[in-house]
């Protein structure tokens, strides 16, 4: 999970923070110094951390933070502020072209995900609508043309290629196909190298000039850390970049290179990729990282990711199959692999305010094979099993066991559980005929 480590020792810092009902300066300096070396392990840059704790203490020693009623969660709120302002303050779009196509020319170091990037950004331009065009531009690095290839075929995006051209023709080449074809959005993946040396940039700089990208973006690996940022400010001091994707950022658990890059290059985080999946890759909303690193959750993503997910027609059809109680082993299967869809469930359960703090969350293994065994219980079942459980005896249980792999206890489990929510949905339903429960309907996912 993202800034696993450093949301935890900056939770735990100010939970105690909150806990004192009236702060003193020295009480504000102590916390300060456990947020200090929390960013300090986490890897952020030296001078961003001593500028950071100056702007935190300049705003949280004055006499209305700490004589306000709740002098704890005015710190806290000025560490958001704060935090949210170092990773750029608000969102940073890209700038669509007035004439398509929009060229988006990806640069990076080998070995960063540059490759995979580019499709998981052309899937998230076909998502909002755009018919998306992937250019073939790294000649060097072996199978790269192909990876390219097989990375379009699994989003369904078009991939232009010209073999072993020379990348600068290759690129021009694509805007002049992308503008024939219909393309809006051109993403071009170039060619890395293992560091940054004149050959690389020459050739970059002749493909900028040549096409005149609308957005030069640079992928960086998240979990370099510190070399991520100094890979950031080579590549814009000597190509001048537009902006920032941090790859592997779900396998980060210290996030200094989230929190550096903005403040030591200038240059805005646009996307980070949350996971291996092609889906994988978000906007990067500095606001909702720093309210989920302080455990304050971070809802609009959540019902972004459930509005993606679920079909508004389909919630409907369930919530009515709720009322009539007709809720079956089929829709909850149907559900759990939509849940599976939005995300790993500890990054799920992350953005839910509160559970950050949570002692019950800390000590919570969230594991995600638990649905596996659940959905694996459920497809092991008949059809007929399936739409009346209740059918299912000693000797069912026996057999959808082994056919799931699971023990009859945890069949056992899941159908006592299944029972306990169909019940408590029909208690909702007939509240809601009596009147009691008011007007609308109840939906698990409202």
């Amino acid at each position: 999970m993202p800034f696993s480590t450093l949301s935890s020792r900056l939770q735990e810092t100010f939970r105690k923070l909150r806990a004192r009902g009236k702060l003193t300066e020295k009480d504000v300096d102590e916390a300060l110094r456990e947020v200090r070396l929390a960013l300090l392990e986490a890897d952020v840059n030296y001078l961003v951390v001593k500028d950071f704790i100056a702007k935190i203490k300049e705003r949280a020693v004055g006499h209305q933070v700490l004589a306000s009623l709740s002098p704890g969660q005015q710190v806290v709120k000025i560490v958001n502020e704060e935090l949210t302002s170092l990773m750029g303050g608000a969102q940073s779009r890209i700038s669509l072209a007035s004439k398509p196509p929009t060229v988006i020319m990806m640069v990076g170091l080998q070995g960063s995900g540059k490759t995979t990037t580019s499709g998981k950004l052309a899937l998230h331009f076909k998502n909002k609508g755009h018919r998306p065009l992937l250019a073939a531009a790294d000649i060097y690095r072996p199978a790269a043309i192909k990876q390219l290839m097989v990375v379009g075929e699994q989003v369904n995006v078009p991939v232009f290629s010209m073999g072993e051209n020379k990348p600068v023709d290759i690129a021009k080449a694509a805007v002049a196909h992308g503008s024939v074809h219909g393309n809006d959005i051109l993403i071009i993946d170039t060619a890395g190298r293992l560091h940054i040396d004149p050959e690389l940039m020459h050739e970059l700089e002749e493909i900028k000039n040549s096409v005149n990208p609308h957005e030069i973006l640079l992928v960086v690996d998240s979990m370099t850390g510190q070399e991520a940022v100094n890979v950031a400010a080579g590549f814009d001091q000597q190509l001048g970049i537009d902006g920032v994707i941090l790859t592997k950022l779900d396998g980060d658990a210290r996030g200094g290179a989230a929190l550096s890059i903005k403040a030591v290059t200038g240059k805005p985080i646009k996307f980070a990729a949350m996971s291996e999946k092609m889906d994988g890759l978000e906007v990067f909303h500095p606001d909702r990282m720093a309210s989920r690193i302080l455990g304050m959750g971070d809802v609009l993503s959540l019902i972004e990711k459930a509005e993606a997910t679920f079909s508004e027609q389909r919630a409907k059809e369930l919530t009515e199959k709720m009322r009539r109680d007709a809720f079956t082993l089929e829709d909850f299967r149907e559900q759990l692999a939509q849940i599976k869809k939005m995300g790993p469930l500890d990054q799920l359960l992350g953005m839910i305010p509160g559970m950050g703090r949570s002692n019950q969350m800390r000590d919570l293994a969230v594991d995600d094979s638990h649905l596996k065994r659940i959905e694996a219980i459920i497809s092991s079942m008949t059809v007929e099993e399936r739409r009346n459980p209740d059918i299912i005896g000693g000797s069912r249980k026996r057999r959808i066991a082994a056919g799931s792999g699971t023990r009859v206890q945890e069949v056992n489990r899941l159908l006592k559980q299944f029972n306990q929510t169909r019940q408590m949905m029909k208690q909702f339903s007939e509240m809601e005929k009596r009147g009691r429960k008011g007007k609308g309907g109840f939906n698990l996912f409202r």
